[in-house]
């Protein structure tokens, strides 16, 4: 972490704490205090927008951990966040489990499906992994539609209100707090797997495979490790959007979120946690913005692309991200940053 000029680490802790300066603790302050009060300004259609981008942050993570720090390019995400999805519908609503135990054991089960098929990983790797993770969705998808009985089929099943040690959650305001509190909470434990060992056998693989094994890296270990963690992310933020909608159905995760969650880290940037984040919000307001644009441009664009203004813009911006900052937004603000804190020098 580059700090401004002046300011040392001078112990162990002091280097490796998190937020280092009294500015950038001014600015946690302000943004926390700003997260847990947009309840109280906020319009509805806000609140679930905001709601609804904690989740994609927590997804996202996950993503960013096996692609983004490990290397494993995944088209699947969105399949694993239906496993934790229905795997929280069916642990409170059939077996009865309080919902303070369905969330961390609906994120374990979507983590033991990903190891089962992350372990082509082990063998395989670029372009034939993402064809396994897209099969991965396909196959997640084709299986919770066979096991009607348990899982409801093309119909769905319904799943009762939230209720955290007693406290109901049925509230709009009460869930978007619950989601604001795991979102800061998966970034901070995003950011610290990628200060372990781990985090740094994840790099190595993603920098060159080859030379992490020769070092001593055991590749089988540490992929399915990615896998696991990243899925288990994945099987929170499922979870967590469906008790917002008290509702699962494989319609609430379609195979085209999985890319927008790669777009998202592309516009953030791809390995950074705080990119995680940027790229959350960007593409999220994008779509909204497209929503907002779509019928007042009806007029001038053909209907048909005024109605698909949602995929076209986000997709435009995408691009130019590729070509002209592919290392996303995150790079951008840390050459502002670096800048600004090595002035006058």
């Amino acid at each position: 972490m580059r700090l401004p000029s002046g300011t040392y680490a001078q112990n162990y802790g002091q280097d490796m704490a998190l937020v280092r300066t009294k500015a950038r603790w001014v600015f946690m302050a302000i943004l926390m205090v700003f997260l847990f009060t947009v309840p109280q300004w906020a319009s509805n259609s806000t609140l679930t927008l905001t709601t609804l981008m904690g989740i994609s942050v927590i997804s996202v993570h996950g993503l960013n951990i096996l692609t983004g720090n490990c290397g494993l390019v995944s088209l699947g995400h969105s399949a694993f966040m239906m496993v934790g999805g229905y795997a929280m519908a069916i642990l409170t609503s059939k077996a009865g489990v309080p919902f303070e135990l369905a969330l961390p054991i609906s994120g374990l089960i979507a983590g033991l499906v990903g190891i089962i098929f992350g372990l082509p990983s082990l063998r395989i790797k670029g372009f034939y992994l993402i064809m396994s993770t897209v099969a991965a969705y396909f196959i997640i998808h084709w299986l919770i539609l066979q096991f009607r009985g348990l899982t409801g089929g093309t119909e769905g099943m319904s799943v009762p209100p939230a209720d955290l040690f007693g406290i109901s959650l049925e509230g709009k305001a009460a869930f978007f707090y619950l989601v604001t509190a795991l979102a800061i909470l998966a970034t901070i434990v995003a950011k610290n797997i990628l200060r372990t060992r781990a985090g740094r056998a994840f790099v190595a693989i993603r920098d060159n495979d080859l030379a992490a094994e020769v070092m001593g890296v055991n590749l089988w270990t540490y992929k399915l490790q990615a896998f696991f963690i990243g899925c288990v992310f994945a099987g929170i933020g499922g979870a967590l959007s469906v008790e917002y909608f008290s509702f699962a159905n494989v319609e609430q995760f379609p195979f085209f979120d999985s890319v927008w969650y790669l777009g998202m880290l592309i516009i953030g940037g791809m390995g950074s946690v705080s990119g995680v984040i940027y790229g959350v919000v960007a593409i999220k307001l994008l779509q909204q913005l497209a929503i907002k644009l779509g019928p007042m441009l009806q007029d001038v664009l053909n209907p048909q692309a005024a109605v698909a203004l949602g995929l076209i813009l986000p997709s435009l911006v995408i691009i130019l991200f590729l070509i002209f900052a592919p290392r996303g937004i995150n790079h951008i603000l840390e050459r502002l940053r670096n800048y600004y804190q090595l002035w006058p020098f």
